[in-house]
Parts: structure tokens; sequence; C-alpha cells
């Protein structure tokens, strides 16, 4: 019944709104036709900066990153401008907070605009506060047309526009003018709490804005850790300063976003479209009665019609590529058909929403018209604009050539304790690059309780940050995304990592995994450098055959396509991708002949061999030793191919043999019952050191994967004779018995174990060529040097 009730109540406009978008598409296409060839730029307001590969030599860094130079405009005065509507209770508990904080200076002074109002605000504010100056309008303009009267009325160059239910605190305005002491600032927006500090913090000023599904998204972020100014995509309108001259450049807030919301949205996105920056400023307080008029006024579907009507009427005046317009009416329109059939959800445009925005465009095509001649960036690069990464990147001054360079080192898993073969190459990476540069890490924890073991990182590394992995499944069978690559696809993670890239003055960014290679920026002089653990696709690829069941199997070729397809696409973004080896290398180039000169074998794969004592004798004869954590697939397939294929045949001329697994995550006991005496779970071993020390023989029956296998590494420098697949071996062993034995058929792989077991002599000669194959061209230390000095070429190429 409800949806019955839905559909005959919206079936007419729902019939209509296909020719509603297709007219208002073609018009909006026809206008941006009609720009290109008769389009003119407005009257000129102050002229935007140039852009990077045009600006001047960059100003002497200021204390936080901002140019040291004359104010501009001169910030010693504002104008405080507050909007009111039948506000009078609003203005009698509010204001006396405002008149205390401006009263150090005269100059500064308070514009209240009363917007028409009946309940007697306009006479209050004559008797009660009569040096506060009236714009007294005869009617209600909005928000919008009532701040932009105050603005004109003003008579500063900073005009700080609040809500008339907005209780500053006493010392809020100087933080708040000190980031017009760049000339390129346009909005300064403060720091919002709740009068109610029970409440929920909906706003705080500092704003979020990204691109998804053909609409704006925005959002408020709280972030303790910011303790000073950071870009934000808009400004609050009634919580911000504002550049007067730049604001009546753009126009002021637009009537086609009446009667209220977006406007200061529209208006920070125009702003960073010109060119212009919108900053927060979390040491200039104020306390807000969210909606303390309009909440009072309108209803909440009110609110929300007007809400989503607006979020429709930004695109259509302000997105200007056609790709993100194309895919708007898309999703406008099944957006209005889903709300039909599933009902109202907050934000999501329905029919009546898209008639309402059919009916205001005339008026959206004059401002699309004005805003296409404001900009002077694109929709992309205004987008990106906002975030730290590219804040950084497209407007600090940086050094071009670094001896020291400060990296950021993103892993996608955490790094203390290493209990895998990425995290003792992260881990030990960290140890011998930290005396060599100032690194930062951002990591991602499975669970709360292993922040107290990444602590370990901040005794070492210059700083070291986490989140928590969001538990639940991994939505998208239907995405071309891997799933390795939405697994790790976090908004917070990416917000953190722009944060620390401003914060700290990142050179270098360095992310661990191909799945982080969705993180890489498209920055102008902040370095981007990606380490394959494995070659993800390649992995994949070899793993085909060896999956559980048909279903695993058809999972594991779509997930090798998805992973062919992004791993392609994504590597070229990079500066420069790091392999484990130069077999790696060829690999890929078969694939991508275009990236060798980004294509690095060398930099990363290493461990210390110092911390692993050398024992070729003395070991507990008869016993072999597996070590790999579980959760990795080619981990699992290896351990099952050689319980189920190798073991009994080393069992028929060896009965007393035994094979002991180690690593995190064992497969339950009952997984292989039958060979209860000749097999033990080790499970999690905190220092593996002291099994390769003590068991006879290291196995190693990889069939599928990629990279440089870390347990061969340590297996090598701790004397354990090893035997392994060719894959398993690849890159470290290309000879049988040079380094280690080699054999990929399960016959040929026991009568290997069998021989090191009856010829200890020789075991040991192997694994002394091992230990010295290490040390000559494994070792993390030397390895560590030339990656910081790859950092420092590519920091020279990016800003040369």
């Amino acid at each position: 019944m409800p949806f019955l009730k839905r559909l005959l109540r919206s079936l007419p406009l729902l019939l209509l709104s296909p020719f509603l978008m297709a007219i208002a598409a073609l018009t909006l296409f026809a206008t941006d036709v009609l720009w290109k060839l008769f389009g003119r730029s407005p009257a000129p307001g102050p002229r935007p900066p140039a852009p990077a590969s045009e600006a001047s030599p960059a100003p002497t860094r200021g204390d936080r990153g901002y140019p040291a130079q004359p104010p501009a405009p001169a910030s010693e005065a504002s104008s405080v401008v507050i909007p009111n509507w039948n506000g009078k209770d609003l203005l009698a508990r509010y204001l006396p907070s405002v008149v205390e904080a401006l009263s150090g200076n005269p100059a500064h002074e308070i514009v209240v605009v009363d917007n028409g109002s009946t309940d007697g605000s306009a006479d209050f504010l004559r008797s009660a506060f009569p040096r506060v100056k009236l714009v007294a309008l005869p009617r209600n303009l909005g928000f919008g047309g009532g701040s932009n009267a105050g603005f004109r009325a003003a008579s500063n160059p900073i005009v700080v526009l609040l809500n008339s239910d907005m209780r500053v605190a006493p010392d809020f305005l100087a933080p708040l003018l000190e980031g017009f002491r760049d000339p390129e600032v346009f909005a300064v927006s403060c720091q919002i709490f709740f009068t109610d500090p029970h409440k929920l913090r909906e706003e705080t000023g500092l704003t979020q804005g990204w691109w998804q599904d053909g609409m704006l998204r925005v959002r408020h972020r709280l972030d303790p850790a910011i303790d000073d100014l950071y870009p934000c995509f808009y400004g609050g309108g009634g919580s911000c300063a504002f550049d007067r001259e730049k604001f009546l450049a753009l126009g002021g807030f637009d009537r086609l976003l009446e009667p209220f919301y977006l406007e200061d949205t529209d208006l920070g996105y125009m702003a960073w479209k010109r060119g212009w920056k919108v900053l927060y400023q979390p040491r200039s307080v104020v306390y807000h009665e969210h909606r303390g008029t309009i909440g009072k006024r309108f209803s909440e579907a009110r609110i929300q019609a007007v809400l989503k009507k607006n979020y429709v009427l930004f695109c259509w005046k302000n997105i200007h590529e056609w790709p993100r317009l194309a895919a708007h009416f898309f999703f406008v329109w099944a957006a209005a058909v889903l709300s039909v059939i599933f009902g109202d959800v907050p934000l999501r445009p329905d029919p009546g929403a898209l008639a309402r925005s059919f009916g205001q465009l005339p008026r959206a095509v004059r401002s699309r018209w004005r805003a296409r001649s404001l900009a002077r960036v694109s929709d992309t690069e205004a987008f990106l604009r906002p975030l730290g990464g590219y804040f950084r990147d497209r407007f600090d001054p940086m050094e071009r050539s670094v001896e020291r360079p400060r990296v950021l080192f993103v892993s996608p898993y955490p790094i203390c304790p290493p209990v895998h073969g990425g995290g003792v190459f992260m881990y030990q990476t960290l140890r011998e690059l930290a005396p060599l540069a100032e690194v930062h890490v951002v990591e991602v924890l499975d669970w709360p309780w292993q922040q107290t073991e990444n602590e370990e990182l901040r005794g070492f590394c210059a700083s070291a940050e986490w989140i928590v992995r969001p538990t639940g499944r991994t939505e998208g069978a239907g995405s071309l995304l891997p799933h390795a690559v939405r697994e790790i696809a976090n908004q917070d993670l990416d917000w953190l990592i722009h944060r620390q890239l401003y914060r700290k003055r990142i050179d270098v960014l360095q992310l661990e995994y191909t799945p982080l290679a969705q993180y890489r920026g498209a920055y102008r002089r902040i370095a981007c450098a990606l380490f394959e653990h494995d070659v993800y696709f390649q992995s994949i690829g070899r793993g085909l055959g060896h999956m559980p069941g048909l279903v695993g199997e058809l999972k594991a070729r779509m997930e090798y396509l998805r992973a062919l397809r992004y791993e392609l696409r994504a590597l070229p973004g990079c500066d420069q991708v790091q392999v484990c080896t130069p077999a790696n290398r060829q690999f890929l180039l078969s694939f991508l002949p275009r990236l060798a000169p980004k294509l690095r074998a060398g930099l990363r794969a290493g461990i210390d061999a110092s911390r692993y004592q050398f024992r070729p004798c003395g070991r507990e004869p008869l016993t072999m030793l597996f070590v790999g954590g579980f959760r990795h697939e080619p981990n699992r397939v290896a351990a099952d191919w050689f319980v189920r294929e190798v073991l009994p045949l080393i069992l028929a001329r060896q009965p007393d043999a035994k094979l002991l697994l180690a690593g995190a995550d064992p497969p339950p006991a009952h997984t292989y019952a039958g060979d209860p005496a000749h097999l033990q779970m080790l499970g999690y071993v905190e220092d593996i050191r002291r099994p390769l020390a003590r068991y006879a023989v290291f196995v190693c029956p990889i069939l599928s994967g990629s990279g440089v296998r870390v347990k061969l590494l340590e297996a090598f420098a701790a004397g354990i004779p090893v035997v392994s697949t060719t894959v398993g071996a690849e890159g470290l062993a290309r000879q049988d018995g040079e380094f280690c034995a080699l054999a990929d058929e399960p016959a040929a792989f026991a009568a290997r174990v069998l021989g090191l077991f009856e010829d200890p002599r020789a075991a040991a000669q192997m694994a002394a060529r091992a230990r010295a194959e290490i040390e000559a061209h494994w070792d993390m230390a030397a390895i560590t040097r030339k990656l910081v000095e790859s950092y420092r070429a590519l920091i020279l190429e990016k800003r040369a």
C-alpha cells in the first residue's frame, strides 16, 4: 500500500522526469556552447593567483606555511554581519557575546540585517544596542539576500558572517583574521561547537566535499589533531570570515538557492574554482544553537525539499565538466525512481525535487554563465585543492633539493609485530629509514588492541597514526575494482593521509602494497612511490587451478581480471614503482613497456642479516618447518599441497619425520587430522628466529604468489637448509642446490627434503652459500641507503 500511494502521487512527475532532465541537459549544453563562442569574463574583481607553473618564486614560508608578507586585505578591523528574521530572543541571548569580543578595537563594527521581522527585532536593537549598525529591510530576502545586504553595508575589508543563534568565544576574532595574511585567502571558517555539549556535533566548521554518484557530497569532519589553519571545502555561512572584495566579486550568495542552505557551499566552491583558498581555523571558537531560526519556522519536510532541490541546482550551476554532468543527470533520474519504489531518503532527489529544479532552469542558466566566466581552474582541480595533500602540493613553498626527505609511509596492515613477510620488510625498512629521513607512519589496524603494540613505531619514527579497519563484509560483487582494493577503500584513511601530507610537510608519499595505489595523487611536487610486495594480478593468476571448488575458482578468475585491469591502470600514476626482483620488473614491462623509467628493483626487499644467528649445525633431525600467515591464500594452498601430496612420500621413507607449521591464523586442528603424530601447529610465533635456529629443513612449497618470500630470506640468514618450489624461490635462486634445493613436483620435492636429511654436510654447505648471498645482495641497511637516494632524485625531478 505505501508503494502504491507513492506511485499514484508521483506518477505524473515520474513520467515527465526523463523529458525534464533531457531538456535541462540540452539547455545547459547549449549554454556552454554559446559561452565558448561569445562568453566574456565579468567585470574584474581581485585578480586570482597565477597557476603554479606561472607563479613567481615561492615567498618566504611563515609560521604555518603561509606567505610572510604584508596582510592583504588589511585585517586590523572587521565588520560582523548578522542576518536576522524574527529572532529577537536569539539576539538578546547571543549578541552580547559578539559585542564583548569586538570591544577591544573601536574600528570593529557590528551590522545586523533585519529581514522584515515582525517580532520587534529592529526596535529592540535600536534601544538595547544603539551602537550596532542596523540595516532594516522591508521584506525577508532570506539568509543569502540579507547577508548580501550586510556585506554591502559593511565598512571593513574583512566581514565575519554569523548566524543570529551563534555565541562567540571572547578571543574568537584574532585567530580568524590570521588567515588573511595570505592575499589568496577568500574565507576562514570558525570551529563550531553546539550550545548543548551533549549533542552530536553534526557541524564543526571543518568541511569536506567530494563528487560521488553524479552528485556533490559534503560533510563536517571532527579531527582534534588539526590545531591551526587548514584547508576546507567551504566556510559555513553563519560562522565564517570573508574577504569582502572577493565576496562581492563572486556576486555574493546566489538567489538561485533561496530560501536557505547550500549558498555557502556554492560560494566556497566558486572561490576554489577562481583560484582562491578557503581555510578552517580551529582556534576561533563559536557555539551554535543548530537550526535556531530555520528549524523553528520550517518543517523537516520543507527543509529536505529545499536541500534536494539545491543539490541539483548546485550541479547545474557549477559543474562544467560534462562527464560529471552526464553522470549527474543519469543518477538523479535513477534516484527519483528509487524514491518512488523504496520511499524517501534524506538528500536523495525525488520527482518533486527534479520538478522544482526544472522550474528554476532559466535562473540556473544565468548563474551557470556567470560561474563559467569566473572560473579559473577545472572542477577536478577544485575538488582536489581543499584536500590537505593537494593544498600543500599546489600552494606550499618547497625546497627543490632535500637532503633529509620527509616521508609518509602508509601500510594497509599492522606493522608491529611483523607477523608476515610484508610486515618484516616494512618494519626493517622503517628501522633503517628512520635515521636517514624524517619518517611519519600511517597504518590500518585490524583490531583496537593492536594500538598498544604499534606504539613502538613512535619510539623511532617522527610520528605514527592509525585507524582501525571497519568490520563487516566488503560490498561490490559487481564492481570492476578488485576485492583487495575495495577492502582498503576508506574515507577516513584518505583523510588521514591528506592531513599528514599537509601537517608534516611531506616530500614523499610511500605506499605499501598494490591496493594502496588508489591513494596515489596527481601531485605536481610531492613524489609518490608504491612498493609492490607482489605483482598482484600475477600472484592471483598463479593461483588459478588451486582454488577450492568451482565457485572459488570462478571468483579467483574474476578477481584476476579485475586485478589486471586495476594494476595496469594504477601503476603509471605513481612516480616510482618498487618491485622485489628483476624478474618482477621484466614481467610488468611485458605489459607496460612505458613504465620502464619508473620501475625499480632492489630498493625494498631485504633483511637485517645481523639479527639472525647463523646456525648450520646442531638442529633437530628429521624435522621440517613451514612458515606463513594462513590468511594469505598462497600460504594456505602451499601448506595443503605439502601435507596432502609431499608429506606422505617423505613419511614412507622416514616414518619419524615431523612437520611444524608456524604462522598466524592457522587452520583448525581437524583440517589435517589424518597426520596428528607427524604434524604440529605452532600458531603465531613471537620470535621466528627460534624455530629457524632449531629445526632441520625449511620447506617453501609455494605454488602461487609473486615477489620475494621474506621467509626464505630469513631462512637463508639463519642457516636452515631450504627446499622450495621455483615460484617460492623466485628472485632468490635459479639453480637447484646453489642456495636452496628446488623442486615443483611432489616426488621431486620429497626427494630433495630426504636428501638434506641424509646428507647434513651438504645441507650445511648450501646454507653457508645462502647466508653469503644475503649478506652480499639483500642487506637492508645498504638497500635503504639506495632507497633514500632514489627519494632525493625523485624530489629533484618533480620540482625541477
